[in-house]
């Protein structure tokens, strides 16, 4: 081997050629004699094309037909000409190889410019008409000149600085084409048949994505044929004359020749499909739709064109068909036959092929389409701007409506974009009908390289294609399951329009006491062409049907116009409610049936993003929301603001927690253990920011002091209305004296109190310390010897039965634990309770019952201090458990429902008595929950007032016009509760 052979294997290995021999063999052909020398201008131009070695094999063979004295010229000159010729000729064996059959055709890739679809059409009708096709047949004819045209596509395609940037135009181009196709194999029907042609007038229509514009280089085409009677003919045999007509333009298009074939002319997309006639009138068309067709057929009719034959009965077809296509949504579940649709399509692919499908797979281009489809016609009723047949355009559109967010849309076109190119360049390899990613590191090497990606092309690729496909399927799954789409689909179309003339009339209808003031409030969210009065337009009537649906629809249009006023700024709010799970339709429960939350989403509106995705609404532990209250607190240098952000943050998480409540994803117990937590979190935040102060002010600390809950709050039974009722203990540290201790442990904890009753824009929470030893007249604080000695020597037998809930909930752990040893021995003390302590406690309950129960209040509707209701409960069940505690360990609880399930496994209650004492417990908290998430402030007695007996049974989960009925339902159980509560309580029997 000469040293030039060496030099020159050495740069093409260098320049990226793979089969370095076959390459310098080809590069030293006589054929390129003089014109290839290692780093020259035509070497060095191949080796940036997709195949390098594919366009020098190809280029020999050419200059082998053509002659070097044709070529000179353009070979050896550095040029856009030549370029696109090396490129074409490094991209597609197929189309090289046509070059070499036709070389008058490597005109049509060196001139090439872009041409207007009249401009194809007059090149094709001038190839196969009899003048111009000369000894060719018509078929011949029209793909020769179909592949002259289908060259300069390309030769555009492939030499465009970014190919994916340009690939609308090119699948344009394309669908361009294949109209023209048609267009002439109409003309050659004709000429084939002049007597069917005298009787029948033959439109062609494009559906899928020929319609669309948006065409592959190698695809079925398909379409519809529309035929009516010429004049004077019969229609059956004006039909009869239209089905050979439209045979012929199949045959034209599909059949095998020596010049091959165009693509398959597909009309399966017809009614009826295979099995209905090949042609139909207008008419006709218009009665399957009516009647007959099936939801995919509406959205397959989304893409129809008329691009070939009779241009006036082509248009007519499309008039006719049209308000078909943006009816359809409106068809009992539209948007479910889509999905589904989607995932047969998924299911049928073929196990081997999932991963590498570019079209129907995870991830791929119908990921795309089917989501731009389905969003055009749900919305597209409403809103012509979304009614383009392509899918690039419709995607643009959807975003300026703001029916998608514009960086999902920028994703997805991006994504598009590049599976697009990469299917064009599978496909025009070889010229033949694919949509799988190859696997050979050749073959991905090669698409790389024709989409300029960066070095190693093939890996390249692999990682750009796998970050696209994430992404369509993540944005697919956010769009196409959109439960709005669902909402916006069974509006009727007048509805989802929003007209201020007819909006007055609906709101009546749908339940509105003030028309007029809903109709403000609708102007001033959507007014004007701000990208979130869009969104306002496509979420109102929605929500409109979702406030319908509750007690004060009035009230819930005016929270939701508060609370877009306050967040319609963010990037977040108007996108979550459009694209993210359910948050719409909860965000319109929360606003309609809670005041409460109502106010506290206008306190804290950021805490709307608790609405988000589907998950289940669950309160935090005491121990994840305590470290966020930290967090906030410790970014603050100055105390008192440090409180406001813990609050802040348990205005968040009520919000949390009464969301929960409202949607029923957090059950009663796992509601009241959340706000227990939540108040034994404020309660610590509270004590660190005194414990703070305190440094501040005095140096060190000189005690430690713990709370201690009682109570509901120890308990772990806070309702929403609850208060904090708390014991102080504390603890000199080393050195301190008792009384230095005592005067610290009262400073720090009237700090405490100061915090959390301090005015503030979140629910207060009482604080309440009058169940200390003394009551309020006693110290604040005491320590774990003056507790002890207090209930020794003092405590009477109800003091006793407060400590039965007493829990520590704040300070330091240990000096709680050691209150708890301390005072267990009074609370489960040995012997239970004397008779004169049992008297004492009886009496004590029957003077509450009779001087503290409110004027006026009927003792049956009381939730608390009622007959049956919770103080019923309770006092029977801590009874039982002064009682019995030191025997049975498992009554040694601070919970009342773990107390009363203690003591019917222990048979001190029948299951028939603590069935009854349950429910009548468990119904009276949720209920006095429900009232106060409906009016937003606390209430004692079942709602006599209809609206809010209305408003409490629909949170409870009753359905409309249950009101009065779940007011009985509470009384008939603490009827019953009652019953037990005098028989054990009150009665004889030993409890």
């Amino acid at each position: 081997m000469g040293a030039r052979s060496v030099s020159l294997t050495g740069w093409l290995a260098r320049a990226g050629f793979e089969d370095t021999a076959t390459a310098a063999r080809f590069a030293t052909a006589a054929e390129l004699e003089g014109w290839s020398a290692p780093g020259g201008s035509l070497l060095t131009g191949i080796s940036q094309v997709a195949d390098p070695d594919l366009a020098l094999k190809t280029l020999v063979r050419l200059v082998a037909a053509v002659g070097r004295d044709r070529l000179e010229d353009l070979l050896t000159a550095q040029s856009l000409g030549r370029d696109r010729l090396l490129r074409v000729l490094g991209e597609s064996a197929a189309l090289g190889d046509h070059l070499v059959r036709h070389p008058e055709h490597i005109s049509a890739v060196v001139d090439a410019v872009p041409m207007e679809a009249s401009e194809r059409v007059r090149d094709l009708l001038q190839a196969v008409c009899p003048q111009g096709r000369g000894d060719l047949s018509s078929q011949d004819a029209l793909r020769v000149a179909y592949r002259r045209q289908l060259l300069g596509i390309l030769a555009l395609d492939v030499s465009a600085p970014n190919p994916q940037a340009t690939v609308h135009h090119t699948a344009a181009a394309l669908a361009d084409l294949a109209g023209a196709a048609l267009e002439a194999a109409v003309a050659v029907a004709h000429e084939t048949h002049p007597q069917a042609g005298s009787k029948a007038r033959l439109a062609v229509i494009a559906m899928g994505k020929c319609g669309g514009g948006e065409l592959n280089y190698i695809s079925d085409v398909d379409v519809i044929f529309v035929g009516e009677p010429a004049e004077g003919v019969p229609e059956e045999e004006g039909i009869e004359a239209a089905t050979v007509l439209a045979a012929e333009v199949m045959r034209t298009c599909s059949a095998h020749t020596g010049e091959g074939t165009l693509w398959q002319v597909d009309p399966a997309l017809r009614p009826e499909g295979k099995q209905g006639p090949l042609v139909r009138t207008v008419a006709s068309h218009v009665r399957y739709y009516k009647r007959w067709a099936k939801t995919w057929e509406f959205q397959a009719l989304l893409k129809a064109r008329a691009v070939a034959g009779d241009a006036e009965l082509g248009q007519a077809y499309e008039e006719a068909i049209r308000p078909f296509v943006w009816q359809a949504a409106s068809r009992e579940n539209f948007v479910t036959d889509v999905q589904a649709m989607r995932a047969r399509v998924e299911r049928h692919i073929p196990p081997a092929e999932v991963d590498r499908q570019l079209k129907l797979g995870p991830g791929g281009l119908r990921d795309v389409e089917f989501s731009v489809q389905l969003l055009q016609l749900v919305h597209g009723r409403t809103d012509e701007s979304l009614r383009s047949r392509n899918t690039l355009e419709a995607l643009a559109a959807l975003a300026a409506g703001g029916y998608v967010a514009r960086e999902d849309a920028a994703a997805l076109d991006a994504a598009y974009r590049f599976l697009r190119s990469v299917e064009h360049r599978v496909q025009f390899a070889k010229m033949k009908r694919t949509h799988l990613m190859p696997q050979g590191p050749h073959d991905l090497q090669r698409i790389g390289r024709g989409l300029r990606l960066a070095a190693p092309a093939a890996e390249s690729l692999t990682a750009v294609w796998q970050e696209h496909k994430r992404t369509v399927r993540q944005i697919h799954k956010l769009l196409f399951y959109r439960p709005l789409l669902s909402a916006v689909a069974r509006l009727r179309p007048e509805d989802a329009r929003l007209r201020p003339e007819a909006a007055k009339e609906r709101f009546a209808a749908l339940g509105f006491s003030d028309s007029a003031g809903a109709l403000r409030h609708i102007e001033a969210l959507t007014a004007g062409v701000s990208r979130t009065a869009a969104i306002q337009r496509t979420l109102l009537p929605v929500m409109l049907g979702w406030f319908a649906e509750e007690v004060d629809p009035d009230n819930g249009l005016l929270a939701f116009r508060r609370i877009s006023e306050s967040l319609g700024h963010t990037t977040w709010y108007l996108r979550m409610l459009r694209d993210e799970g359910k948050a719409a339709e909860r965000l319109a429960r929360v606003l309609a049936r809670s005041r409460f939350l109502v106010s506290l989403l206008e306190q804290t509106p950021d805490a709307a993003r608790i609405l988000s995705g589907d998950a289940v609404v669950l309160p935090r532990s005491r121990e994840a929301v305590l470290a966020t209250m930290r967090a906030a607190m410790k970014r603050q240098d100055d105390p008192a603001e440090a409180m406001v952000a813990a609050r802040k943050v348990r205005r968040s998480e009520l919000f949390r927690c009464a969301l929960g409540d409202l949607i029923d994803t957090s059950s009663t117990e796992e509601t009241m253990r959340g706000l227990s937590d939540l108040n034994e979190a404020i309660v610590q935040a509270a004590l660190d920011v005194a414990e703070r102060i305190y440094i501040a002010e005095h140096g060190q600390l000189p005690v430690q002091v713990a709370f201690i809950g009682m109570g509901r709050l120890g308990g772990r039974e806070c309702g929403f209305a609850s208060d904090a009722d708390v014991l102080a203990v504390h603890r000199p540290c080393q050195e301190v004296s008792d009384e230095d201790a005592a005067a610290a442990a009262k400073e720090i904890v009237q700090q405490v109190r100061s915090l959390l009753s301090a005015p503030g824009p979140d629910p207060s929470l009482g604080f309440d310390m009058d169940l200390r030893p003394e009551g309020k007249t006693g110290p604040l604080s005491r320590s774990i010897a003056g507790y002890s000695s207090y209930m020794q020597r003092w405590a009477q037998a109800w003091e006793r039965q407060a400590m039965v809930r007493a829990r520590p909930i704040a300070g330091p752990e240990d000096l709680g634990e050691e209150f708890v040893q301390a005072v267990d021995p009074y609370r489960w003390a040995e012997g239970g309770l004397t008779d004169a302590q049992v008297r004492e406690i009886r009496k004590l309950k029957a003077r509450m019952e009779g001087e503290r129960l409110p004027r006026g209040a009927d003792p049956r509707r009381h939730f608390k201090l009622g007959r049956g209701g919770l103080s019923d409960v309770e006092w029977t069940v801590q009874l039982i458990q002064l009682q019995h505690a030191n025997q049975h360990p498992t009554l040694r609880t601070t919970s009342t429902l773990e107390a009363l399930h203690a003591a019917v496994d222990l048979g001190l209650l029948t299951q028939i008595e603590g069935v009854a004492l349950e429910e009548a417990w468990v119904t009276a908290s949720q209920m006095r929950d429900a009232v106060m998430l409906w009016r937003g402030r606390s209430a004692d007695s079942v709602p006599e007032h209809v609206v809010d007996a209305e408003a409490m049974a629909r949170i409870l989960g009753w359905g409309p016009g249950s009101g009065s009925e779940t007011g009985e339902h509470y009384l008939r159980l603490a009827r019953h509760s009652r019953e037990v509560m005098e028989r054990r309580f009150y009665g004889q029997e030993t409890i």
